[in-house]
């Protein structure tokens, strides 16, 4: 397999693309790329991430799972950021008030897979998580 991390490519319905196009962009602080009426690129740490504009009445999200005591939102997305790096976006986005689904915490502690992780929603529903691994070798251990 080769070693060489592909960006990815993942395309998310909004049903408000103005409120979503100024969450990401102010927000999450990422880079807009192209753009039309109806679609944004962003840059997602490295990754290219387009919001489409849906109908609300067309995006139906409502699911958990319970991991670690958690009841995770299903479905989400999101990137898994160096410890350092991870530390530093939580810190700014509590202090930017963006409400948690899950307040960022350490999951799995002491135990291989040690990861930090957090959750919200974009302003039009979608589930987001943002996490680190304490150990970046134990990403796909079991």
């Amino acid at each position: 397999m080769n070693n060489t991390l592909s960006p990815f490519h993942l395309a998310i319905p909004v049903d408000n693309l103005k409120l979503a196009r100024d969450f990401y962009r102010k927000t999450l602080e990422l880079e807009e790329g192209r753009s039309s009426d109806h679609w944004v690129d962003f840059n997602f740490f490295g990754h290219q991430l387009v919001i489409h504009y849906q109908p609300k009445s067309e995006i139906i999200i409502d699911h958990t799972n319970p991991v670690d005591g958690k009841d995770v939102p299903v479905p989400h997305f999101g990137v898994i950021l160096p410890w350092e790096i991870w530390g530093n976006l939580s810190k700014k986005l509590s202090k930017k008030k963006v409400q948690f689904a899950i307040e960022p915490y350490i999951r799995f502690k002491g135990e291989i897979g040690e990861q930090a992780t957090m959750f919200f929603y974009d302003p039009c529903g979608n589930a987001l998580e943002f996490k680190s691994f304490k150990n970046s070798s134990q990403i796909f251990m079991k």
